[in-house]
C-alpha cells in the first residue's frame, strides 16, 4: 500500500475521469497528512483540486518511468486498477505488443486482424528458449509447457479463458500448432496434421456468430495431446462441454446458427450438393432468425472445402460425407415445416403430406414420411395400463419439431468428435505424457441470463478456485524456497458460491429434484430457492420486482437470472417415438446416431445423450440423467484432470485485492540501489551490505523480508527506495554542478589575464611596425625616382634603334626576293624535264611487265591444262575406291571447287590483262599529245619579245592599288566572316553537346531498362532454381520417410517406433539429412507461391488427398503407369499403401516438374521477346545514332560470319576425327581378337570393368571405402577413374553398359551420402567427385563439346539423362553438407554472438538491473556442462567447413555459396533472438554483438569470403547493432536511424527501439515520442522489405554449379592405390 511520504511535488497519480476512465496527473505542491485536497495538473494542462476526504482517498499512485511498459505487470510497483489498464494500453497501442505476463498468466489483447508473428520462423526462435529471457508469447507459454512435462515427466494444462471474442479459439489453435511442429516426429507427421485438422471441423460444427464474436465458440473444449518417451506427438483426446444446441432452433437478431449450416447453403450449386435440395440460407427458418446471414470477409463455399479436407485427412470417407451433408440439410428442411392448427381453440395440429420439407426431410433421413408427420402432432400416453394417443395443439407440435432437430445435431455432433478421437487416437504406444488445452467459455452477463449462463458462470467459478488455489501455492513454495520467515496467506475464496450451486440442497439439487416432480414448474423451483437460500447463503438474493428470478454474487460480477425455461432446458426430452422412427432409418449412420446407449457409459457430455427420452412407460434409470447433473459430473472430472496436472493460464487480466511481493536478487538490488549505500562493498559481500543497508533505507521492517539469494518487498516500496534514489543522485549532482561551476570561473579568469598580456604585447608590436613602414616609405620614393629617369632614356634609345633595324631589313628583303624568283623560275623547268623522262621510263617498264605476265599465263595454263587430263584419267577409277572409303568424295568435292576457282582467278586475270594493255595505250596517246602542245607554246614565246610602255606601267600600278583597296575590302569581309563562323562554331558546338547529352541520356536510359529486364529475368531464374532444389530437398524427405518405413518393418516390434529426439535452442528446423533422390525427378511442381514451393509442412498444409483406400491408389498407380510388383513383398498393410503412395508421388511430381520445366522455357522465350521490343522502343532517334547502329549490326554480321566460318572448320575438324574413329572402329571389329593393337594414340590409357566387377568397383571405390583412405586420394581420383570405365564402354559400343555405369554411379554416390550423413569431409569428398564427373561427361558430349584449345573426342552414347542426374546428387551433397554445419551451429550461435563476452570486462562494468521478477515457481536450471558457446566455437565450425571444402579443391564460387547461406543463419538466427529478448536491447550488448559480427567479418575476409553474399546477409544483424549504439533522442537522430538501417524492415526498427531497456544510469530510455517520429519517417520510406518482423532462417538459396573443364584423363597418369582393391579393373 502507498504511505503518505510519497505524495511529494512531482509524483504522478491517477484520478477518475468520466471519459477515460483514468487520467494520469501531476501533484503540484507536497502532502502533508490532514490536508484535505490536493493540488493536480492534468495532461491536457488544467489544475484541479482533488478531495481526499475519507470516502475518496488518496488518489493511486502512477509507476516510475522506468517501469513503463514493462513485459509483466508483477513488475510494476503500483499494482492497480489504472496502472493495469495504462501497462497494457502502452504495450498494444504504443508498442504494438498483444501478449503481456502477469506472473504465471499470459494476458492476450484481441488485436482482430491477423498479425505476421505466427509463422514457422517465430516458432524456431521461440523453440528451446527460456519464459523468462523472451518477449511475451503463446508460444512461449506452450514452450514452457513442453519443456516442463519434457523435463519433470509431469503432465501439463494449458487453461484458456477470457470473455467471447478475445480469442481463445485462435490462441487454441496457434498452441496447438506450436505442439504439432516441435513435437512433430521423424518418421510420420499424420498425426500433427490431423490434430490440426480438427480445428477446423470443430469450428464449422461447434462455432457461429455472436453479437460480440464472429467466429464465438458455442461449446467448451479440452484437448489432450499424447507425448512419446522422446517428445513426439503419437496422439491426442478430446472432451466437449454444454454444446448450445438451442442455437440449432433459435438464433438473436444479427447472430448465426452454426457455420456448417451456411457452408452448406452457399456451396448448394456444387454438383454433389444438388441432392440435398438447398436453397439460400434466408429460406430457411433456422438460419434466417438473425437476419444476417454474412459474415464480412469468410468464404462460407472456401470454408466448406477447407471442412471437407479436414474431414479427408481424419479418414471420413467421401460417402460418409455425404451422409452427415445429409443429416444437416434434413435438419434445415425440418425446420421449415408448416405444422397447421386445427380443432376447437387450436388443440390439435396437422401436417399435410405433400409439403415439400417433409418430403425432402423424409428423403435425406430415410424415415416414412407419414409416420413422421403423424407422430410429430400425437404423442403416447399410459394411463390405467392402455395405450392413448393424444393429438397436440400447434405450440406443442412446433416446440416437439424443434426438440427433435436439437436432439438430431447434439447426436450429429457426439458422433463426429467420437469419430475425431477415433482418428486421433495413438497406434502403437500409449501416451506417457500428454499437454491438455482447454478452451471454454469465459463469464457470461447479459440482459437476460438462462440456463446456458448460469452453467457457464458455474464452470468459471471453478475454473476461478483452481486458479486462485494454484497461484496461492506457486507463491508460499517460493517462500519455502528462500526460508523466508512468513505466516501461511489466507486468502477470498469463492466455495460458498461453489456449494450454493453445487452443494446438497444446492441449486442443481433443487433443480433436479423438481425435474422429478410430475408437475414441476419453474415457479415452483423459484419459490424453493427462495425459502432455502434466501437469508442463508451470501451469495444468494432475491430481486425486488421479480418472484421468478433470483441473484448470484459470483467472483467477477452479480448476475441475475431469470427462472424461465430452466426445467425444460436441464430435462431437454424428446418423445420416443420420431426416435423409434430413426433408429429404422434406411440410412446407416442416421439408424447408428439413435442407437441406445449402453448403461455404465461415460459421463462425458460428449459421449451421454442429453437428457432423457420421454415415453408412455416408465424409462430406465440412466435416461433420466439431466444436463445439469451431466455437466456437473463431466466438470469434477475436468477439475481432477487439471489438479493432476501442471497449469498454464491464458486469459484477460481482472482487478484484484492481492497484494503479491516483489523480489530482488542481491546482484540486481545493489546494482540498482548501490548509491544509497555508504562505503564501498565487495561483490562477495553485497548480501551482508544490503541486509545491511536496507533497514536504514526502509525503517518498517514489515515491508521487506531477506531471503537467501533475494531480497522481497512489499507493494509500494521499490517506489520508496526510487524515491530515496532520485534524491541522492540529485544531491551528488548538486556537488558536482558546485565543483563544475568553480572550476568554469578560475578557468574564466585566467583565460582574462592570458587576454589582457596578449592585448598589451600586440599595441606595443604595432607600433614598431609603424616606425619601420615610415622609415621603409621614403626610401621607396627616392628609388622610385631614379628609377623613372632611367627608364625613359632608354625607351628614346630602344625606338631610334628599332627603326634603323626595320630600314634595313625592308631592304634586304627586296633584293633577295628578287633573287628567290630567279631561282623558282629555273627549278621549274628542270622538274618539268624529270617528270617528262620519267614518264617514259615508266612506260617502257610497263610493256616489259605485261609481256612476261602473259608469258607466265601461258606456260602456267598448260600445265593446269595437262594437270586436268591426268585427274580426269584418275576420275575413272573414283568408284572404286568409293566403295573402298566414302570419305573421299569430301575430298573429291574439295578439289574439283579448288579446280573450278582456278579456272575462274585465270580468267580473271586474262581480262585484267586486256584492260591494264589499252589503259596503257590511251594514256601513252595522251601524253604524247600533250608533250608537242607543250614544245609549239615553248617555241612562240621564245620569238615572241615582251614590250613594256610606260602607260602600261601607270595600268599596272592602277591595277595595284585597286586590288590593294579590294583586298583590305576583302580582308575586313574575311574579318566579319570570321566572327560569323566562330558564332555559328560556337553555336554547333552546344547544339553537339546537348545532342551528345541526350544520346547520353537515352543510351543510360537503355542501359536501365535492359539492366532491370536482365535483373527481372535473373530473378526468376533464381526463384526457379530456388524452387526446384527446394522441392529435391522434400522429395528427399519423402525417401527418407519411406526408407525409415522400411527399416522398420525389419525392426523387432519393441525397436520399431522411435521419436525423435528434441535439442535445445532453436532445434525444431528441419535438418534432416538428404537422402538419395529417384532420377526421375526432374523440377519442382507447381505450387500456389514460392513458399509452399519451398517447404512443405505440417504448419502450413495444402490440399491433399489421403489414398487410405486401395481402390482409387490403384487407380492413380495405373493413371500414372506405376508397376505394383515392387510392393508386394511388404509387411503389412500399413507399409504397402505407404510405399505405394510415394511412388505414386514420386511419378506425379515428375509429370509435374516436366511440365513446369516447359512452362519456364515458354516464359523465358516471352521475357526475352519483351526485352528485345523494349530495346527497340529505346532506340535513338537522331541520324548518327542510327549509323552507328547499322554499322554496329553490320559487324556483328561479319561476327556471326566469322564464327560460322569457324563452326564450319570445327565440324571439318570433328569429321575427320570421327572419320578415323569409325575406320579405327571397323579394324577393331574386323580384328576382334587384339583390339588393343589397334586403339588410337588419343584413346588410349583406358580401363575395362567387366559387368560382372561393377557391384565390386562401386563398394570398393565409394560405398565401402575407408574415410582415413578415401581422405588420402587426390581429388576427383574416383570419378576419374569411373569415367575411364565409361569411356572404355563407350568405345567397344557398349551403350547400355555405359548408361548403366553412369546410373549406378549416381545411385552409389547417394549411398555413400546417406551412409555418411554426419561427416563432413567424406560429403565434401563426395560432392567433388560427383561434380567432377558431371563436368567430365559434359566435356565429352556429342551434343555439346565444350573445350577451348585441345581437341575433344565425343562420346557417341548420350548420357544428357545421366548429367542431370548427376547434377541433382551434387544439390542433394551440397545440402546435406550445409545441413552438417547448420545442426551444428544452431546450438551455439545465439550463445556465441549475442550472450558471449568477446570484450572482457564491458558488462561487469555496469550491473544489468532486472526490472521484472522471473515466473514464480520456476526452478532455476543448472547450466549445461561442457565448453561455452563463443565465437571461437562458430568460427571452428565454419573453419572445418572450409577446410573439408578447401581439400576437396572445390571452385571459390562454390564456396561463396556455402558461407552465404551459413551468414544468413547466423544473422537471421541472431537477429530474431535479439528482437524477442528485452535483455538484450541495450548499448552495451549492441556493443558487444558488433564486435563479435567483426570477429566473422575479419574471418571471412581473410579468407576471400567477403564479397560473395556473405556481406549482404550479415547486414541487417550489423545494422541492429549500430542501431542499439546510435543517439535515439532528436528528430535528426530519427532520419539517421532510417538511412543508416536500410537493411531493416520497418517492423524491426520499431520492435528494437521499443524494446530498448537502459542498463546504467548513464543510458535513457527511448521516448514514446521519438518512436513515432522515426514511425512516421519510416512511413515514406519504399524500401521493398516484405512486413514481417522475423527473419526466415530456414531460407535456402539456390546453389549453381561452375562449369570447370577437367584436364584430359588417362590411366597411365593416376596413382591408384592398392588400398581400393580394384586390380580387378584392366587398362587398354
Amino acid at each position: 500500500m502507498a504511505t503518505p511520504e510519497l505524495y511529494t511535488k512531482g509524483a504522478n497519480v491517477w484520478v477518475p475521469d468520466p471519459e477515460e476512465v483514468w487520467v494520469c496527473a501531476q501533484l503540484q505542491q507536497d502532502y502533508r497528512p490532514g490536508d484535505q485536497q490536493l493540488l493536480l495538473l492534468l495532461s491536457d494542462g488544467r489544475e484541479v483540486q482533488y478531495p481526499v476526504a475519507p470516502p475518496v482517498g488518496l488518489p493511486p499512485l502512477g509507476n516510475p518511468d522506468i517501469l513503463e511498459g514493462e513485459n509483466d505487470l508483477t513488475a510494476l510497483s503500483f499494482l492497480h486498477e489504472p496502472a493495469v489498464l495504462h501497462n497494457l494500453r502502452v504495450r498494444f497501442l504504443h508498442y504494438n505488443s498483444i501478449y503481456t505476463y502477469c506472473g504465471i498468466v499470459l494476458v492476450a489483447l484481441n488485436p482482430y486482424e491477423e498479425l505476421p508473428i505466427y509463422g514457422e520462423e517465430v516458432i524456431d526462435a521461440y523453440s528451446g528458449q527460456d519464459m523468462a529471457e523472451m518477449d511475451p508469447h503463446i508460444f512461449s507459454l506452450a514452450e514452457d509447457a513442453y519443456r516442463t512435462m519434457i523435463r519433470e515427466e509431469k503432465n501439463q494444462s494449458i487453461i484458456i479463458s477470457g470473455e467471447s471474442g478475445s480469442g481463445k479459439t485462435v490462441s487454441a489453435k496457434f498452441t496447438m500448432r506450436y505442439f504439432a511442429v516441435v513435437g512433430g516426429a521423424a518418421q510420420q507427421t499424420s498425426v500433427e496434421e490431423k490434430v490440426l485438422a480438427s480445428n477446423p471441423i470443430m469450428e464449422a460444427i461447434g462455432n457461429a456468430k455472436t453479437i460480440r464474436n464472429d467466429n464465438s465458440s458455442r461449446f467448451g473444449k479440452y484437448i489432450e495431446i499424447g507425448f512419446g518417451s522422446k517428445g513426439d506427438i503419437i496422439g491426442a483426446n478430446m472432451r466437449t462441454y454444454l454444446l448450445e444446441k438451442s442455437r440449432v432452433v433459435f438464433q438473436a437478431p444479427e447472430e448465426r446458427n452454426y457455420h456448417i449450416f451456411y457452408q452448406l447453403c452457399a456451396s448448394r450449386d456444387l454438383p454433389e450438393m444438388r441432392g440435398l435440395k438447398l436453397n439460400s440460407a434466408e429460406d430457411f427458418r433456422y438460419t434466417n432468425q438473425g437476419m444476417d446471414i454474412n459474415i464480412p470477409g469468410v468464404d462460407d463455399a472456401m470454408e466448406l472445402e477447407h471442412t471437407r479436407n479436414a474431414l479427408t485427412i481424419l479418414g471420413v470417407q467421401p460417402d460418409q460425407q455425404m451422409e452427415l451433408f445429409r443429416i444437416l440439410a434434413a435438419v434445415l428442411h425440418l425446420g421449415n415445416l408448416n405444422i397447421q392448427a386445427s380443432g376447437r381453440g387450436g388443440d390439435r395440429s396437422y401436417i399435410n403430406g405433400d409439403d415439400r420439407s417433409l418430403v425432402v426431410f423424409s428423403i435425406l433421413m430415410g424415415v416414412e414420411g407419414s409416420q413422421m408427420a403423424h407422430w410429430l402432432c400425437h404423442q403416447r400416453l399410459v394411463v390405467g395400463g392402455e395405450m392413448l394417443v393424444k393429438p397436440m395443439s400447434g405450440q406443442q407440435a412446433n416446440e416437439a419439431r424443434d426438440a427433435l432437430a436439437k436432439h438430431i445435431y447434439g447426436q450429429l455432433f457426439a458422433w463426429i468428435v467420437q469419430r475425431l478421437n477415433s482418428a486421433l487416437r495413438a497406434q502403437r504406444e500409449q501416451p506417457k505424457t500428454f499437454i491438455g488445452v482447454l478452451d471454454i467459455y469465459g463469464f457470461e452477463t447479459f440482459d437476460r441470463n438462462s440456463f446456458e449462463q448460469f452453467c457457464i458462470n458455474y464452470a468459471n467459478e471453478k475454473l476461478q478456485q483452481q486458479f486462485n488455489r494454484h497461484v496461492f501455492q506457486l507463491e508460499q513454495e517460493e517462500y519455502v524456497r528462500e526460508e523466508l520467515p512468513w505466516n501461511r496467506i489466507e486468502f477470498s475464496d469463492n466455495q460458498p458460491c461453489i456449494t450454493l450451486i453445487e452443494g446438497s440442497l444446492g441449486l442443481l439439487d433443487l433443480l433436479d429434484e423438481e425435474c422429478r416432480v410430475p408437475k414441476g414448474s419453474d415457479e415452483n423451483w423459484a419459490r424453493k430457492l427462495y425459502e432455502q437460500h434466501l437469508n442463508q447463503s451470501p451469495n444468494f438474493r432475491k430481486p425486488r420486482m421479480s418472484n421468478s428470478a433470483f441473484i448470484i454474487l459470483h467472483f467477477a460480477d452479480t448476475v441475475q437470472y431469470e427462472c424461465d425455461g430452466f426445467l425444460d432446458k436441464n430435462r431437454d426430452t424428446i418423445f420416443e417415438e420420431p426416435i423409434n422412427i430413426m433408429r429404422a432409418s434406411q440410412s446407416e449412420l442416421v439408424a447408428e446416431l439413435f442407437q441406445q446407449k449402453p448403461v455404465g457409459g461415460s459421463l462425458s457430455v460428449s459421449s451421454v445423450p442429453n437428457g432423457g427420452v420421454r415415453s408412455g412407460k416408465r424409462a430406465h434409470r440412466e435416461h433420466k440423467l439431466t444436463v445439469g447433473f451431466q455437466f456437473r459430473q463431466s466438470l469434477q472430472l475436468l477439475m481432477d484432470t487439471l489438479n493432476s496436472t501442471t497449469p498454464h493460464y491464458v486469459r484477460c487480466i481482472k482487478p484484484n485485492d492481492l497484494k503479491q511481493s516483489f523480489l530482488w536478487t542481491y546482484e540486481e538490488f545493489f546494482g540498482r540501489y548501490g548509491v544509497l549505500f555508504h562505503g564501498s562493498s565487495a561483490q562477495d559481500e553485497l548480501q551482508v551490505s544490503c541486509q545491511k543497508a536496507i533497514p536504514n533505507l526502509i525503517p518498517d521492517p514489515e515491508q521487506y523480508c531477506f531471503g537467501k539469494t533475494k531480497v522481497f518487498f512489499r507493494a509500494g516500496q521499490v517506489a520508496v527506495l526510487e524515491k530515496l534514489r532520485a534524491e541522492r543522485l540529485w544531491l551528488a549532482g548538486v556537488l558536482i554542478q558546485s565543483w563544475v561551476r568553480g572550476w568554469i570561473q578560475r578557468r574564466r579568469y585566467l583565460q582574462l589575464r592570458r587576454s589582457a598580456l596578449t592585448l598589451q604585447r600586440y599595441a606595443r608590436g604595432a607600433l614598431a611596425r609603424r616606425l619601420a613602414w615610415t622609415l621603409r616609405y621614403t626610401r621607396a620614393a627616392l628609388i622610385i625616382q631614379k628609377t623613372y629617369r632611367m627608364v625613359m632614356v632608354r625607351q628614346l634609345y630602344l625606338a631610334i634603334r628599332e627603326a634603323t633595324i626595320t630600314i634595313q631589313a625592308f631592304a634586304r628583303g627586296m633584293q633577295t626576293r628578287r633573287t628567290y624568283r630567279l631561282l623558282l623560275e629555273e627549278r621549274a623547268a628542270v622538274r618539268l624535264q624529270a617528270w617528262v623522262r620519267c614518264w617514259l621510263t615508266r612506260c617502257w617498264f610497263r610493256r616489259i611487265r605485261a609481256a612476261v605476265v602473259l608469258l607466265q599465263c601461258c606456260v602456267r595454263r598448260r600445265a593446269a591444262r595437262r594437270e586436268l587430263r591426268r585427274l580426269r584419267a584418275e576420275a575413272r577409277s573414283v568408284e572404286r575406291y568409293r566403295e573402298l572409303n566414302k570419305g573421299m568424295e569430301v575430298k573429291l568435292m574439295q578439289l574439283q571447287l579448288r579446280a573450278d576457282q582456278q579456272a575462274k582467278e585465270s580468267a580473271s586475270l586474262r581480262e585484267a590483262l586486256h584492260v591494264e594493255r589499252e589503259s596503257h595505250s590511251s594514256e601513252l596517246e595522251q601524253l604524247r599529245s600533250a608533250l608537242l602542245k607543250l614544245q609549239k607554246q615553248l617555241q612562240e614565246k621564245s620569238h615572241a619579245a615582251p614590250s613594256v610602255t610606260a602607260q602600261q606601267e601607270e595600268e599596272r600600278r592602277r591595277a595595284q592599288e585597286r586590288a590593294a583597296q579590294e583586298i583590305e575590302r576583302l580582308t575586313q569581309e574575311m574579318e566579319a566572316l570570321r566572327m560569323e563562323r566562330d558564332s555559328l562554331e560556337k553555336e554547333r558546338d552546344d547544339l553537339n553537346t546537348r545532342l551528345w547529352q541526350q544520346e547520353k541520356d537515352q543510351e543510360e536510359s537503355r542501359r536501365q531498362t535492359e539492366v532491370h529486364a536482365a535483373a527481372a529475368v535473373q530473378a526468376e531464374l533464381e526463384e526457379e532454381r530456388r524452387r526446384y532444389q527446394g522441392l529435391l530437398r522434400e522429395f528427399t524427405r519423402l525417401e527418407q520417410r519411406y526408407d525409415n518405413l522400411r527399416d522398420m518393418s525389419m525392426l523387432p516390434t519393441a525397436e520399431r517406433w522411435r521419436g525423435h529426439r528434441r535439442t535445445d535452442s532453436t532445434q525444431s528446423m528441419s535438418l534432416e539429412p538428404p537422402s538419395p533422390v529417384s532420377p526421375s525427378f526432374s523440377g519442382p511442381p507447381d505450387f500456389s507461391s514460392g513458399e509452399e514451393g519451398r517447404r512443405i509442412s505440417v504448419t502450413s498444409p495444402f490440399d491433399r488427398r489421403t489414398w487410405s483406400t486401395e481402390p482409387p491408389l490403384n487407380a492413380l498407380m495405373e493413371d500414372l503407369g506405376v508397376p505394383k510388383d515392387t510392393a508386394g513383398k511388404m509387411q503389412g498393410e500399413d507399409l504397402r499403401h505407404a510405399y505405394d503412395a510415394v511412388r505414386v508421388a514420386n511419378k506425379f511430381l515428375e509429370r509435374q516438374l516436366l511440365a513446369q520445366r516447359a512452362e519456364g522455357e515458354q516464359e523465358k522465350a516471352a521475357l526475352m521477346l519483351q526485352l528485345q521490343e523494349g530495346q527497340a522502343r529505346d532506340a535513338p532517334a537522331s541520324k548518327e545514332l542510327k549509323d552507328l547502329m547499322e554499322q554496329m549490326e553490320v559487324q556483328e554480321q561479319e561476327c556471326c560470319r566469322l564464327r560460322r566460318e569457324l563452326k564450319e572448320l570445327k565440324h571439318t575438324v570433328t569429321l575427320r576425327k570421327i572419320l578415323s574413329y569409325a575406320g579405327l572402329a571397323m579394324s577393331v571389329s574386323q580384328e576382334p581378337t587384339s583390339p588393343s593393337t589397334h586403339l588410337s594414340p588419343a584413346l588410349t590409357g583406358l580401363l575395362e570393368c567387366r559387368k560382372k566387377d561393377e557391384s565390386r568397383l562401386m563398394k570398393n571405390l565409394i560405398t565401402d571405402v575407408r574415410a582415413e583412405a578415401a581422405l588420402s586420394l587426390n581429388p576427383g581420383l574416383a570419378a576419374q577413374l569411373l569415367f575411364l570405365c565409361v569411356r572404355q564402354a563407350d568405345f567397344s559400343r557398349d551403350h547400355t553398359r555405359a548408361r548403366g555405369l553412369c546410373v549406378t554411379a549416381a545411385a552409389a554416390f547417394k549411398t555413400a551420402l546417406k551412409k555418411q550423413s554426419g561427416d563432413l569431409d567424406m560429403t565434401a569428398l563426395w560432392l567433388k567427385n560427383t561434380c567432377v564427373l558431371k563436368d567430365v561427361l559434359t566435356k565429352h558430349s556429342p551434343t555439346q563439346v565444350v573445350g577451348g584449345g585441345e581437341e575433344v573426342l565425343p562420346l557417341q552414347v548420350e548420357l544428357r539423362e545421366q548429367v542431370r542426374v548427376l547434377g541433382d546428387v551434387c544439390i542433394q551433397a551440397y545440402q546435406q553438407l550445409l545441413a552438417i554445419s547448420e545442426s551444428r551451429l544452431q546450438p551455439i550461435i545465439v550463445p556465441a554472438m549475442l550472450e558471449s563476452e568477446t570484450i572482457p570486462g564491458l558488462s561487469g562494468a555496469v550491473v544489468k538491473m532486472v526490472g521484472s521478477r522471473k515466473r514464480a515457481g520456476s526452478d532455476p536450471r543448472p547450466a549445461a556442462s561442457g565448453e561455452v558457446a563463443s565465437m571461437a566455437a562458430v568460427l571452428r565450425e565454419l573453419g572445418a567447413l572450409h577446410t573439408a571444402l578447401e581439400r576437396q579443391d572445390l571452385p571459390a564460387a562454390l564456396l561463396e555459396q556455402a558461407f552465404r547461406q551459413l551468414a544468413h543463419l547466423l544473422a537471421a538466427s541472431a537477429l530474431n533472438s535479439l528482437l524477442l529478448r528485452k535483455d538484450m536491447c541495450c548499448w552495451n550488448r549492441g556493443l558487444q554483438i558488433r564486435y563479435n559480427v567483426s570477429l566473422l567479418e575479419e574471418w571471412l575476409r581473410s579468407r576471400d569470403l567477403w564479397t560473395g553474399g556473405a556481406a549482404s546477409a550479415l547486414e541487417p544483424l550489423i545494422q541492429a547493432a549500430q542501431l542499439l549504439q546510435m543517439s535515439k533522442k532528436t528528430e535528426v537522430d530519427g532520419q539517421a536511424i532510417v538511412q543508416t538501417c536500410n537493411a531493416l524492415s520497418s517492423q524491426q526498427i520499431v520492435k528494437i527501439l521499443t524494446q530498448y531497456t537502459p542498463q546504467s544510469d548513464l543510458e535513457e530510455r527511448v521516448t514514446l515520442n521519438f518512436i513515432r517520429i522515426v514511425q512516421g519517417l519510416l512511413k515514406g520510406r519504399s524500401d521493398g522489405h516484405p512486413p514481417q518482423l522475423l527473419l526466415d532462417v530456414r531460407r535456402v538459396f539456390p546453389v549453381t554449379f561452375p562449369y570447370l573443364p577437367p584436364p584430359p584423363v588417362s590411366a597411365e597418369q593416376l596413382e591408384i592405390p592398392e588400398s581400393l582393391k580394384i586390380s580387378f579393373l584392366r587398362k587398354v
